[in-house]
């Protein structure tokens, strides 16, 4: 699981601890069974544990709450991820200059004046 997963799936947990896996994987845009192995990663490394509670209408309900590790590792990936953005965005950024600059000396050159030969 990447640290974007990650964080999306532990963000997501911290806000909204009842969901049900489906709807969690609905959230995340992944598969029942992806959802289930990365809920499952968290739940061994001790960053999520699972409260199972009874109520009268549904008898397998779950919330899936962020232990402090887990607090901690959202934390950690939320820095890494900014860290990975940002070193992203000032690389666009180059790039982006660089192709302006490509752009005006084409558009200079194609701009100057053609000489032509008269005889």
């Amino acid at each position: 699981m990447n640290d974007e997963l990650r964080l999306q799936l532990l963000r997501i947990l911290a806000e909204r601890p009842e969901l049900s896996q489906r709807e969690l994987a609905h959230e995340l845009g992944l598969s029942l069974g992806k959802t289930n192995y990365c809920l499952r990663a968290l739940i061994a490394r001790g960053w999520v544990k699972v409260n199972n509670f009874r109520t009268s209408g549904n008898k397998r309900a779950y919330a899936y709450v962020l232990t402090p590790s887990g607090i901690q590792a959202k934390f950690s990936a939320a820095s890494r991820f900014l860290q990975q953005r940002q070193s992203e965005y000032l690389r666009l950024e180059r790039e982006i200059e660089q192709l302006r600059g490509e752009l005006a000396q084409a558009q200079s050159a194609n701009a100057a004046p053609m000489q032509t030969t008269q005889s």
